[in-house]
């Protein structure tokens, strides 16, 4: 089924890109407009209710999707309470994956005009795979994501912009793609992220704009599921974050905590592996995306015949159509001519709790995991914004 705007959505209901009425995308040009900088739109609403703020610090918490957040309540107090008050259900945008929602959140604009348009894609004319959580300095990230972010737009507008995130993230391709015109700060674990927001907060004396990244729910919930004994304590760690952040809130500031995706546990019965049955191979020259959204370039001439072999083989358990069809869907927006060749001839959607693994050809633990994310339904695309003031 296909969930209509006004709705409550089961978890597994596919989404269409014009369900919800607020976007990822919208949070960083709705905080510019609070702090007044020109030219910003507020499409969340941000301005009234933050009148008279100064100060903004922005969390980004990976994995803790709308839909999740019922399941971490009994381990996040602080949590459970300011989403019975203060939370707010926004869409993070296809596919549901970190790199892409980053740089959505970073630029404040669509998939498609960002170009970060999966968690890896083929870098168009070559037979290379870039994945983007290992990408350093090559393709350029200034010629791969060409458009300024949010970050840069307050910083030229007088705003004290930081960015915290794990050490190990500073100058990374994503990095520059997603928050250039920030000043890095690196931190690790929940308390570090902590000190270092809260510290960045109070270094302006004028407007200051604070982006922090903290990635361990995520973790948790790919290495032993959401739910797992390990995903619950980073829940009670997360939480321990938000209470030190809430209770240090200068005055004159405000939090929004938002996501860049929710997960699914995918069982065992429900994997395919396109590296061990050669009717997925047949014709396919270069395999991108990931398990949920599988982006197939294929030999010349072969992509009707991929498109029957992969729709014959999954059937039900997922949606096999052409780069134009999904493209025309609208979920990246416009898709200018040069980043069009980064999604493949054919695009591969699971639906329902299904996934397509390459056991061979990516990372070992990647076809070992147990939560993934990436796909259309309601509980990989719904994250929660939390709105608090000082």
């Amino acid at each position: 089924m296909t969930a209509e705007a006004g709705d409550v959505p089961a978890p597994l209901a596919i989404l269409g890109p014009q369900h919800g009425d607020g976007r990822l995308a919208d949070v960083l040009p709705s905080a510019l407009a609070v702090l007044g900088v020109p030219g910003s739109t507020d499409p969340l609403g941000l301005v009234p209710s933050l009148a008279g703020v100064r100060r903004i610090a922005v969390l980004l918490v990976d994995g803790l999707g709308w839909y999740q957040l019922p399941t971490a309540a009994p381990y996040a107090p602080t949590l459970a309470g300011l989403a019975a008050t203060v939370a707010r259900p926004l869409i993070a945008g296809f596919p549901s994956t970190t790199p892409t929602s980053l740089v959505s959140l970073g630029t404040g604009v669509a998939p498609g005009a960002h170009g970060v348009l999966g968690f890896t894609v083929r870098v168009p004319g070559t037979d290379r795979v870039l994945t983007h959580t290992d990408w350093a300095a090559d393709p350029s990230p200034l010629r791969w994501q060409p458009v300024p972010t949010q970050l840069e737009r307050a910083r030229a507008a007088g705003v004290t912009t930081t960015v915290v995130s794990r050490p190990e993230f500073g100058g990374s391709g994503l990095t520059v793609a997603a928050n250039r015109g920030g000043e890095f700060r690196g931190a690790a674990g929940g308390d570090a992220v902590a000190a270092a927001m809260l510290a960045a907060l109070a270094t302006g004396s004028g407007p200051t704009l604070v982006s922090g990244y903290h990635a361990d729910l995520d973790r948790y919930g790919h290495v032993y599921g959401v739910d797992s004994e390990p995903w619950r304590v980073a829940a009670a760690e997360v939480d321990a974050l938000l209470a030190r952040l809430v209770d240090g809130l200068p005055p004159d500031a405000a939090l929004l905590v938002t996501a860049d995706h929710g997960q699914l546990d995918i069982p065992a019965a429900h994997r395919f592996d396109l590296d061990t049955d050669p009717r997925l191979r047949a014709g396919v020259r270069l395999v991108a995306g990931e398990a949920r959204v599988r982006y197939l370039h294929t030999e010349p001439g072969a992509t009707e015949d991929v498109l029957a072999a992969w729709s014959a083989v999954l059937g039900a358990t997922a949606r096999v159509r052409t780069r134009d069809e999904v493209v025309a869907t609208g979920w990246f927006g416009p898709v200018p001519e040069e980043h069009l060749g980064r999604v493949g001839d054919v695009v591969v959607t699971c639906n329902d709790t299904y996934a397509v693994m390459a056991s061979r050809t990516e990372r070992p633990m990647a076809s070992k995991l147990v939560a993934y994310h990436g796909s259309d339904t309601a509980a990989e695309l719904t994250v929660p914004l939390l709105v608090v003031r000082g």
